[in-house]
């Protein structure tokens, strides 16, 4: 049985929440009607959807959110990736985090729709964003991006992806973000932190689904650089962006994530660490909660410094 853990009573529904069942089959299925969902645009963002090639010769969507009224102008980038358990697409709450970021920070949105597990195991998923940004880079022009203000973000195995990627783009001396925004990021398939052991029922995410994700997304480790699909295990953290991270306080992966942030402070990376309270993992679900609208509140406010 399910502890009762003391999270917050805004997120109190979020109980409700299982974890994804382990039936592959169902992943296939879910993959299939989730895209097929249209993403709208608002009177506030404008959403474009594109497909470009992806150097494993598959084709790869990719959103872009536009705030309206700036469609003319150069705007720095957020290039997002979303989070789901390198396993689930991305869903309602994290376009409308999009549109969020778009419209208050002021920025275009880069969103690519990465190729999943079980089907896709490690390395699709960080190929296809990589993919994304390379042909990102290469139509700044059109696409009117300031490539001098690039920010990189993602949520959980999103986050996985961001900073795996900052470490591949700074590893291979391609044009990189001046900022990395980690939400409850996964960082570590070693799982071996306190929360780890902690948490193995909390709502909506927890060490036992993580065992899952690891096993579908890593199931032969590469023989090397493994930090691209387990980033606190880079040999070095020495030349990456400034970075905001932020973790759940009932969330299996807080600690890793809080593990990544130190690392990176051990490096020399100016680092921002915002701790919410009360949180399950994905809490957003909730996107009106007070303490939701706090935390993106602190994450707009982080990108407008790094960006403007």
């Amino acid at each position: 049985m399910r502890k009762d853990y003391p999270i917050d009573p805004q997120f109190k529904l979020l109980s409700l929440f299982e974890l994804p069942p382990k039936q592959k089959w169902i992943y296939g299925m879910g993959h299939f009607f989730m895209r097929l969902l249209p993403v709208t645009s608002t009177k506030k963002v404008r959403v474009k959807r594109v497909r470009i090639k992806g150097t494993d010769g598959n084709k790869i969507p990719v959103l872009i959110f536009e705030p309206r009224g700036r469609e003319n102008e150069v705007l720095p980038v957020l290039f997002y990736t979303h989070g789901g358990g390198f396993m689930c697409p991305a869903v309602s709450y994290q376009f409308k985090l999009a549109k969020e970021y778009a419209s208050r920070v002021g920025c275009r949105v880069i969103f690519p729709d990465y190729r999943l597990t079980p089907k896709h195991p490690y390395p699709a998923a960080i190929n296809d964003c990589m993919s994304a940004y390379m042909w990102m880079l290469e139509n700044s022009e059109a696409l009117k991006l300031d490539t001098g203000k690039i920010a990189i973000g993602g949520d959980s195995a999103g986050g996985d992806l961001a900073a795996a990627m900052t470490l591949r783009l700074r590893d291979e001396g391609i044009t990189a973000p001046v900022f990395q925004m980690l939400i409850y990021p996964v960082t570590d398939r070693r799982m071996q932190t306190e929360s780890t052991q902690k948490y193995p029922d909390t709502p909506v995410w927890n060490s036992t689904g993580s065992k899952i994700m690891w096993a579908w997304y890593l199931p032969e480790p590469p023989t090397e650089h493994i930090e691209y699909a387990s980033p606190l295990e880079a040999p070095s953290f020495e030349g990456l962006p400034a970075a905001y991270v932020e973790v759940a306080e009932y969330d299996s992966l807080r600690d890793e994530g809080l593990a990544y942030a130190q690392g990176l402070k051990g490096a020399g990376v100016a680092v921002e660490i915002f701790e919410t309270r009360g949180t399950p993992h994905g809490f957003e679900l909730m996107l009106k909660a007070p303490i939701t609208q706090d935390a993106i509140e602190h994450r707009c406010a982080a990108l407008k410094k790094a960006l403007y």
